[in-house]
């Protein structure tokens, strides 16, 4: 699907942001939707770019601003992800649920043809839980979990509205502009600072993504994705936690030291319940950025970062 216009939700976010520069500079027109406009600024320069500032709940008023058919709807607006106290805060996560779906009708309305849903790769945290009761959920299965009935209800609606809606399971991104506290970040911040991390053992199945591959991850959903799908935002081979975490040391800091083992493992994601190759199988998507050369850019940046 040829893509002519865009509204882009959570458009001052770290992905938000970079996705509508990525739509802009193809020439593809974006209303971007966020609740501070001076976050935004440097988009506004371009013509093709308009603001629209609005909260969660006053996202009818998209339906008073655009006035012309809209191609894809990326949602990017959720509050409280990783690097945030607030993934905890079950009410919080319930209002994102609620408005996302509210989004979804709004997107109805205005004869969307595509929504495509930034969830997380962490819902298979909480797939893992309901297949595995036995195991004492983390505090983040109340964000996955909110990322999970939002994707459940979201199709229910977009289904009967006649909206094809796409959902991008992010594994944990990284890059420049990225001013949360997520773990590749405070690794990176503390290697530059000449900080030991101290880390878990490890062993596990990981994955990393880079700013520009999640980017045109999304950029591929929207254009050539199936309906209803539920896609995989990450590598197609995955690496263990310690072999990611050896390699962003050798990158960042070669003498420096990893303390594997000092907090216990996180529980498994089962990769077995989505699959890693239907991205690339349905758009021919594939992640391309080099890991040690994007590491390095990324650690350069957050060491101007804190210099200012």
């Amino acid at each position: 699907m040829e893509i002519k216009t865009a509204i882009v939700t959570g458009v001052s976010g770290f992905i938000g942001k970079a996705v509508a520069k990525k739509l802009l500079g193809q020439g593809i027109q974006v209303f971007g939707v966020c609740t501070k406009i001076e976050s935004v600024s440097d988009l506004m320069e371009n013509p093709q770019f308009i603001c629209i500032q609005a909260a969660f709940e006053q996202y009818s008023l998209l339906l008073e601003k655009i006035h012309e058919p809209v191609d894809v709807w990326f949602h990017f607006a959720f509050q409280g992800g990783f690097g945030s106290e607030k993934l905890r805060d079950y009410n919080l996560q319930l209002d994102n649920a609620k408005y996302t779906c509210t989004s979804v009708e709004i997107a109805a309305h205005l004869k969307v043809k595509k929504f495509i849903f930034a969830s997380t790769v962490n819902e298979l945290e909480s797939l893992g839980y309901l297949n595995n009761g036995f195991v004492a959920p983390r505090f983040t299965c109340i964000y996955s979990a909110g990322k999970l009935a939002t994707e459940i209800i979201g199709k229910t609606i977009a289904v009967h509205s006649g909206i094809d809606f796409i959902s991008g399971l992010i594994a944990m991104p990284y890059g420049e502009q990225n001013y949360a506290s997520s773990l590749p970040n405070v690794v990176m911040k503390q290697l530059n600072s000449g900080i030991i991390p101290q880390l878990i053992m490890g062993n596990n199945l990981y994955d990393l993504v880079y700013i520009d591959d999640v980017v045109d991850a999304f950029i591929a959903m929207a254009s050539a994705g199936h309906p209803l799908k539920s896609y995989y935002v990450g590598h197609r081979s995955l690496r263990t936690f310690r072999e990611l975490m050896e390699t962003i040391r050798d990158t960042v800091a070669p003498k420096s030291d990893l303390n594997f083992g000092a907090y216990p493992d996180a529980p498994e994601l089962d990769y077995s319940l989505i699959d890693l190759d239907a991205l690339f199988r349905d758009t021919g998507f594939e992640c391309h950025a080099d890991f040690k050369e994007s590491i390095l850019k990324t650690a350069r940046w957050l060491k101007e970062t804190e210099k200012n």
